[in-house]
């Protein structure tokens, strides 16, 4: 089964560390924007048989900024075009303070049955120095919006590591996140990206850099509170209630097949991966209204794609063990490689496997297979001194 991605590349502000294909003060651009993406759902999802899709996730940007009748248009594509199945995950990003309970009641009617909100901090200095618009006010709000709307799925977005940031002030973020009972807590460090303003600063000597060390204790403290909570902490960044893991998300890491729509969308499937042109006028001009099949086109390649690469099945093994290594419990099942891939990830990734275990960043542990249940064969995962150090770990299968 296939997830589908959408790319809304919108915002009212661009935040300074966000490195992200976002666009400020371009909303007006909105409805053609949305009628180009029904235009690219048609023209993909005519061009394979009976796709069934389980998950769909709106990312952004700021995807709220889209109206419940302009998100009706997209599902009404998304459905004639693949088999959207009756259970099927639905994710919208959402900044608390751009949400409403009628148009969040109106979007869960639609089919959005899960919200992720970007919190980031319940510091108000913090939020002002990550220039958030909302404050802690506007989460509860949301929250309380979201569930009087219906929606029981929701996940709070958090970010640690920040400059100056203490652990008093960190405690004290998650304390009142857990306040606000979420069914998933998502939480990345802080990284200086090139080209954003923060990175601009921090290069200038104008931004403290964030504490490495510290950065980690609050990451070790996160996790041991969350699960002390009853959250799994089923990812490196993710923790979840029970059965609550995000489904989508779970599709990435696991390297099966997603469908990209948006300006500046990724994609993976059919053998491809892939992205969209990042600007939003060029990508409104290469899906006109008279856009037509064309068999030049392999699916699942569109008028909107600007870089395409032909996996090979040595990009293929070594990406399923980046990505599936994020995965803390389930890890990486040999059998689950042997079967996708026709050969013993001993063969394959042997050296690099005792090199890692050896340094203590993975360990073997009796697996169970992605399809469910018990497999009857070891798997490799992530030990939590490997968490911490995670780029070390992923380097080794580039």
């Amino acid at each position: 089964m296939y997830s589908l991605y959408f790319h809304i590349p919108f915002c009212t502000h661009r935040c300074a560390y966000c490195d992200f294909n976002t666009y400020a003060n371009q909303e007006d651009s909105i409805p053609a924007y949305v009628d180009a993406l029904t235009r690219e759902i048609d023209f993909v999802g005519h061009r394979v048989d009976n796709a069934q899709v389980h998950t769909i996730f709106f990312g952004g940007g700021t995807p709220s900024l889209l109206s419940p009748p302009q998100f009706a248009s997209i599902f009404k594509s998304i459905r004639a075009a693949f088999t959207l199945m009756d259970d099927a995950e639905v994710t919208i990003e959402a900044n608390p303070g751009t949400v409403t309970y009628e148009a969040l009641r109106q979007l869960r009617k639609i089919g959005v049955n899960r919200i992720s909100y970007g919190v980031q901090s319940a510091n108000m200095e913090e939020l002002h120095m990550l220039e958030r618009a909302h404050n802690f006010f506007d989460v509860i709000e949301a929250v309380s919006s979201a569930r009087k709307a219906g929606f029981d799925n929701l996940n709070l977005d958090l970010i640690y590591g920040l400059p100056e940031q203490s652990m008093d002030i960190w405690q004290t973020t998650v304390k009142r996140i857990l306040d606000l009972h979420p069914e998933h807590i998502s939480a990345y460090a802080l990284t200086l990206e090139h080209g954003t303003p923060f990175g601009r600063w921090s290069s200038k000597g104008l931004l403290p850099l964030p504490d490495p060390d510290l950065a980690a204790e609050m990451y070790e403290w996160l996790s041991e509170t969350l699960e002390s909570n009853g959250y799994k902490n089923y990812e490196i960044s993710n923790w979840s209630e029970p059965n609550r893991e995000c489904k989508h998300n779970l599709q990435y890491w696991r390297g099966l097949p997603y469908l990209a729509f948006g300006a500046g969308a990724h994609g993976y499937a059919n053998g491809y991966r892939y992205s969209n042109v990042l600007r939003i006028k060029t990508y409104i001009e290469r899906l006109p209204n008279s856009l037509a099949q064309n068999s030049t086109y392999r699916f699942p390649l569109s008028p909107a794609v600007v870089n395409q690469h032909r996996q090979t099945i040595e990009d293929d093994m070594s990406e399923f063990m980046m990505t599936s290594l994020r995965l803390t419990v389930e890890g990486v099942s040999t059998q689950d490689f042997q079967t996708r891939f026709g050969r013993s990830i001993q063969a394959v990734f042997g050296k690099e496997i005792d090199e890692l275990m050896r340094l203590g960043l993975i360990e073997r542990y009796e697996s169970t297979s992605t399809h469910g249940g018990a497999d009857n064969s070891d798997g490799i995962r992530i030990t939590p001194h490997g968490r911490l150090l995670g780029n070390q770990v992923f380097m080794k299968f580039v």
